[in-house]
């Protein structure tokens, strides 16, 4: 139990701390993308892709396994999707969508029947992998044999230095929670790489096209649909400065549900082209036909029309259908409008107009769509830019976030936001926000509180991330205790809750009694503190975050005026914690009647303060005050009489 105080500390925004070296070797940028990934490097101040064995500068994010005699074998990129089609219960794709994951999300369980592989739960609830001889694997490693690739890919260009490759900036959706940017860094670590830094992929592809000084200052919008995720952020980049005014999106949107809407379309047509034959669990036939979906959907992005042509898929029976862009467009016109409204939120968010907008990047192999591209133009009033690879921005831009930790580039800051304010419970169930959605990070914020009662030794911190003022509306992310304070009256222990986000987005809550005590003394100023880092519980699908702004805009008067009544039912509560205590001071001294005429009163106030906090009967502030005031007049009639009995005593 928790009382507020008005003391706060806030470093100021846009200070950033970097905890990296500097001079670090070779730092990698690697695109850790759902469909594909890239690897790139900074060279005489000027960011470039590195390409595989085969010539290819985007690699599958694909990982295959099997086994035979001599052992498991490990096949990655390229040569894992080639044998997709004869092995499709253990080649793994689109694994990002499950990092960090739990396996009951809801996203999770939708992807159960439109994958050749297996999802199973893990002791600890994570979505992990399984193969067809039963091997077990999670995400993260998926993650990290994809990373390890990329390395390889960087150490055999830069072979002549003899020196690994020990460190890289990773690029995540701005959406990632902090269990997935937690997953995604100890995805490397798997493989011995250490990931400085954790880097959202609009931000990054920003950074890609404002590090080029031939493009002007401004506000510019990065459109970002990839393989799994879509993201909005909008940026300020003036002089070398890349600040992020929001960001929004939806961590369970992209090219795979295309590919998947046209898996089943294609799936639906031979059914009905074959009188009913259905092939759905045949997993070689639809693992060709997915290959198939994916061919046509990148086709129609050139071509108006295309044919999927697609022999024996089983026995006799063939696939030939033919399919245009219109049509292609209009099957999945769902998909892309599930872009608009976090579009229209992130640019509310920003504190802008549409007009406010200098340009607008795509990013995201998606994006090449044309009917994508005529969405974007209408929403935004003006032609995107096409100034950057779709594919390869956002490598790029963690190449160059590697160059400036590095040190190889100057005059370069990049702040990210968080996207949901941050805060704490204090007594009466009000939620007291530290940080602000959209605040810069890394950020770090102090406030001061203290205890609600007399005598409290322990107080339970209750982190909460949400908009609305009450904490029943906001959801918990994680708790912890501070035990041990010092015996005292109520409002006197100085306890300071510290919110730190790092670079990476991850959140560190601290909680220390900072009250002077003349013990501190004698073990030189060791203070009590105990922090946690919240993980695992902290993440928030697209939809709830969603839910949570529209809820806050919807209820901000009235949650304002809720509020009022909370503080007031708080406030009231206080006071008869303050008469039970006057009760068991004086009551030996006080007539029956007296104890159980202020008895009475205290059960009245309590009971319109459990109406008002269970939102049974907002009861009127100048009500309760007046039951307060009388019952504190009744008792400061008592406790007179008692002083007269005791003084009348002593004579």
């Amino acid at each position: 139990m928790i009382r507020h105080s008005l003391n706060a500390f806030k470093r100021p925004r846009g200070s950033l701390v970097s905890r990296v070296p500097r001079r670090l070797h070779s730092v990698i940028g690697i695109d850790l993308g759902t469909t594909n990934s890239a690897v790139a490097i900074v060279e005489s101040n000027e960011a470039r892709i590195l390409e595989n064995e085969e010539g290819q500068r985007t690699t599958p994010s694909i990982v295959a396994f099997s086994k035979d005699a001599a052992g498991d074998k490990t096949l990655v990129g390229l040569p894992a999707k080639r044998q997709a089609a004869v092995n499709p219960q253990n080649t793994f794709f689109a694994t990002k969508r499950l990092i960090g994951r739990k396996y009951e999300d809801d996203e999770i369980q939708k992807d159960l029947d439109n994958i050749p592989y297996k999802i199973v739960p893990h002791t600890n609830g994570d979505a992990w992998l399984s193969t067809s001889y039963g091997k077990s694997v999670s995400p993260s490693e998926i993650g990290g044999l994809i990373l390890e690739k990329m390395k390889q890919v960087a150490e055999a260009h830069l072979s002549q230095d003899k020196l690994p490759i020990k460190h890289a900036v990773v690029t995540v959706p701005a959406y990632f929670n902090d269990s997935q940017r937690q997953a995604t860094k100890n995805s490397g670590k798997l493989v011995g790489l250490e990931v400085l830094r954790v880097v959202n992929e609009p931000t990054a592809a920003a950074l890609a096209y404002g590090i080029d000084k031939k493009q002007k200052d401004g506000v510019v919008a990065v459109f970002d649909l990839g393989g799994g995720t879509f993201d909005i952020s909008i940026l300020d980049i003036d002089e070398g400065v890349f600040e992020v005014r929001a960001t929004n999106g939806n961590t369970h949107l992209g090219g795979e549900d295309f590919d998947i809407l046209l898996l089943n379309y294609i799936l639906d047509t031979f059914k009905a082209e074959n009188n009913g034959l259905d092939i759905l669990k045949d997993r070689v036939a639809v693992q060709r036909i997915r290959e198939a979906a994916e061919k046509c959907k990148i086709e129609l992005s050139h071509v108006k029309e295309t044919e999927i042509n697609i022999p024996f898929i089983t026995s006799d029976k063939h696939i030939k259908i033919k399919i245009t862009e219109d049509e292609l467009d209009e099957m999945t016109l769902h998909l892309i409008n599930k872009t608009i409204d976090p579009v229209k939120r992130c640019i509310r968010d920003a504190d802008l107009k549409i007009k406010d907008i200098d340009e607008v990047l795509l990013v995201g192999g998606m994006t090449r769509m044309p009917k994508i591209r005529k969405v974007v133009e209408e929403l935004f009033n003006k032609k995107p830019s096409t100034a950057v690879n779709p594919d390869e921005a956002v490598a790029l831009g963690a190449a160059i976030q590697g160059a400036v930790l590095s040190g190889q580039i100057k005059n370069v800051v990049l702040l990210d936001v968080t996207p949901l304010s941050l805060g704490i419970e204090t007594y009466g169930g009000i939620f007291s926000p530290l940080i602000p959605r959209n605040s810069a990070v890394p950020v770090k914020k102090e406030q001061v509180f203290s205890t609600a009662v007399d005598g409290q030794t322990g107080v339970e911190i209750r982190v909460f991330q949400g908009e609305r003022s009450l904490v029943k509306d906001n959801k918990l992310i994680g708790n912890f205790k501070l035990s041990n304070i010092p015996i005292g009256p109520k409002g006197s222990p100085q306890i300071a809750v510290n919110f730190e986000i790092d670079a990476d987005g991850i959140i560190n809550v601290s909680a220390t009694d900072k009250t002077p005590y003349p013990e501190d003394l004698e073990n030189f100023g060791k203070k009590n503190t105990v922090s946690i880092q919240v993980s695992g519980e902290t993440g928030l699908s697209e939809e709830e975050i969603k839910r949570i702004l529209d809820e806050s805009t919807a209820n901000k008067e009235k949650d304002a005026e809720a509020r009022k009544y909370y503080e007031h039912a708080s406030r009231a509560e206080i006071i008869c914690t303050d008469t039970d205590n006057a009760i068991i001071q004086f009551g030996d001294l006080m007539e029956q009647q007296e104890k159980d005429s202020i008895g009475n009163h205290l059960a009245r106030i309590r009971e319109k303060i459990e109406d008002i906090r269970s939102g049974r009967i907002l009861h009127s502030p100048d009500i309760l005050n007046n039951e307060l005031n009388e019952m504190q007049q009744e008792c400061l009639q008592y406790i007179q009489k008692v002083a007269m009995k005791q003084r009348d005593q002593a004579k």
